[in-house]
């Protein structure tokens, strides 16, 4: 499999984490949208959100709280976005589910 996330998990690909337990890895955007962009993904390897059964509830519950305790450790209190991008059309790159949290900006919509 040649996925970089994958990679990060198994330690083949180096990043600074910002956050890791037994279920998850945090770590900063390479190319951030915002002047706070991180990202949560599962160690498992799920493909997308669309690729998710009910059995993914409590690792998908476990993603969102760490997504709001390194927002809140991150400054984040005025508020910030979540993002998950599912598939091709929904603007998913890495095929690999992750949360993108942004924000330390005003977050309008549309997103840009």
């Amino acid at each position: 499999m040649d996925c970089i996330f994958c990679k990060i998990v198994s330690g083949e690909a180096s990043i600074h984490s910002l956050y890791q337990d037994e279920q998850v890895i945090a770590f900063r955007d390479i190319t951030p949208q915002a002047p706070v962009h991180f990202l949560v993904i599962p160690r498992e390897h799920v493909e997308s959100l669309a690729h998710t059964a009910r059995k993914h509830s409590p690792l998908l519950g476990h993603m969102l709280a760490i997504a709001a305790d390194l927002a809140a450790k991150e400054g984040l209190s005025e508020g910030f976005r979540t993002v998950i991008n599912a598939g091709e059309q929904g603007g998913q790159t890495v095929q690999h589910l992750h949360i993108h949290v942004l924000g330390g900006r005003a977050m309008g919509w549309p997103p840009g």
